[in-house]
């Protein structure tokens, strides 16, 4: 690493998430001959990085002072931690009013029932962004190395060994056409005695690790999408909503009692600095729907009167989408045989693994865990074979899968029966059968949105406010593997993708249907999950490409 070679390292992070980052960072204080490197495709650092983001004080307090107990003291401890959850809004929605779940959330906490972890009370409200920039820091100052604008297209296999010798990064310099520019460069082979991916949700990598190592998954992953917007209000607005207030929101617009509208999810609203405050809105994939948009919700969710009172008049000035892992405990990758998550010399962890607790919606303090926990694995594993498994014994001894199997029945019960029913049949928790639900594209069917104005959501100004970029000349990274499929999708559905796409990447040219404006692509990746006939693939582009999230 002196001499600034990366082909061959001790150990791989693919991702400079938190969980990445925690790992790397965790890894250099606990042995620092090691050689490690971590890899991102975002431009730059936080640039990928984007959640509510409410975050334990325990998770983070823990790797903190483990790193170098002067941290939480530090000029940056006091910008990004320096708000805290003081007032916790649980709140149901009707259409013009609302009513307060926390009476019941608190006195399901007194009596021990699941969903009393619903609380965030005391919880730091962060910008995930601005926390990813600033573990890289910490990570570097260590002798990490972080580099950015590096893709992976593959990790590379070896089916005897059950091994992985390194990964493939993607080519660059390809054209439109498919053929190689005078800039053509081949995607190099980085080396690795351990791979650890930490490259968020539905990861690339980890989806070719799953297939070619026959990873198994108990129960069918599933996925929610979250959109959301940084609105700057008056100040006076700001004071009115407090810096230490979050909402979290059932029902309207996505939600109604003994009616047909029944969508998993809701609104958030959180505090940020400089007179901001995140409004969100995240849906779970399974919406019947048709002509649904999470967009859409969020404009409805912001017209809501108890909204409107802290953004009215405000300027968006970012915004972002991005998808979260609701499988749970079950979804978790393993392999069939050793029970790993992951396999022979390569863990998974943090939201690649799916370590998202849905009761909560919470998984920032599983991700900086697993890394620590990896990290610690990699330490203990003389045989690089041993250390998935060595991961593995340790994360299920930790309050991570704790917490994951308290949680494991509670997304599939919402689902099973529906929001009215499933949330408080959700109590009963680990008391209940485990259900496996159809995967998330097989929900769609020929209705429509209750609440579907005539009004069509400005996407290009949600995409410019991402900031997003992408070499204009590449082959689009989005592939339809049956175009005749895309056909019968648009009798059958209407062709949903241009609907719900948060960039309107897609669009119907002379009948064909297309990823016109791939350059647009958030990264969400949500429809290679949502497309009715599940055709599309999302692969992964040039490095440098995607939003670049600042403070997100």
């Amino acid at each position: 690493m002196e001499n600034k070679n990366y082909n061959t390292v001790d150990v791989l992070i693919v991702g400079a998430g938190p969980a990445g980052l925690a790992a790397a960072a965790t890894l250099k204080k606990k042995k620092p001959e090691l050689s490690v490197c971590v890899i991102d495709k975002a431009h730059g650092a936080g640039n990928h990085n984007l959640s509510g983001a409410v975050l334990e004080e325990k998770a983070i307090h823990e790797f903190l002072n483990y790193i170098d107990a002067n941290l939480l003291a530090s000029d940056e401890a006091k910008t990004i931690l320096e708000r805290k959850t003081l007032k916790d809004n649980i709140t149901f929605f009707t259409q013009s009013g609302t009513l307060s779940m926390l009476p019941l959330i608190k006195l399901a906490k007194l009596f021990g029932f699941n969903i009393g972890d619903m609380l965030h009370k005391d919880d730091y409200i962060v910008s995930i962004s601005q926390l990813s920039k600033w573990f890289a820091k910490i990570a570097a100052g260590l002798g990490v190395e972080v580099l950015y604008g590096f893709s992976v297209n593959e990790i590379m296999w070896d089916k005897i060994t059950k091994t992985a010798t390194g990964v493939k990064l993607v080519d660059q310099g390809w054209n439109k056409e498919n053929e190689k520019q005078q800039n053509f460069v081949e995607g190099e082979i980085i080396q690795a005695k351990y791979i650890i991916l930490a490259e968020g949700v539905d990861g690339t990598v980890t989806r070719d690790l799953i297939q070619k190592a026959n990873l198994t998954q108990k129960a069918t992953p599933l996925f929610s999408i979250g959109v959301k917007e940084l609105i700057q209000v008056t100040p006076e607005q700001y004071a009115k909503f407090t810096a230490g207030r979050v909402v979290h929101a059932m029902g309207y617009p996505v939600f109604k009692p003994f009616s047909s509208l029944d969508m998993f999810g809701g609104g958030i609203m959180y505090p940020y600095d400089d007179n901001c405050i995140a409004v969100g809105m995240i849906v779970g994939l399974d919406w019947k729907e048709k002509d649904f948009n999470a967009q859409d919700a969020l404009a409805l969710f912001k017209e809501h009167r108890f909204v409107k009172q802290f953004i009215d008049g405000g300027t968006v000035i970012e915004t972002g989408a991005k998808m979260i892992p609701e499988g749970g405990y079950r979804a978790i990758p393993r392999d069939a045989e050793t029970n790993a998550i992951g396999c022979g010399n390569v863990a998974i962890i943090g939201d690649s693994a799916g370590l998202v607790n849905m009761i909560k919606i919470k998984g920032l303090h599983n991700a900086i865990r697993s890394g620590m926990i990896a990290a610690a694995a990699v330490v203990n594993s003389e045989i690089a074979n041993a250390f998935a498994g060595n991961y593995t014994k340790e994360l299920e001894q930790s309050p991570v899968i704790k917490e994951m199997k308290t949680a494991q029945n509670f997304r599939q019960t919402v689902a099973k029966f529906g929001s009215f029913v499933g949330m408080p049949l959700s109590v009963l928790g680990n008391l209940l059968p485990k259900y496996n639900i159809e995967a998330d594209y097989k929900a769609t069917t020929s209705k429509t949105y209750k609440y579907k104005g005539n009004k069509e959501f400005d996407k290009a100004n949600f995409t410019a406010l991402a900031l997003i970029e992408h070499r204009e000349e590449q082959p689009s990274h989005l592939k339809i593997l049956d175009p005749q499929k895309c056909v019968e999708c648009a009798k059958k559905f209407n062709q949903p993708c241009i609907t719900f796409c948060p960039a309107g990447v897609y669009e119907d040219i002379h009948g064909v249907l297309k990823p016109a404006n791939a350059s647009n692509c958030l990264h969400c990746k949500t429809c290679q999950r949502k497309c009715p006939y599940d055709t599309i693939r999302w692969t992964v582009p040039e490095g440098g490409g995607g939003p670049r999230y600042k403070r997100m």
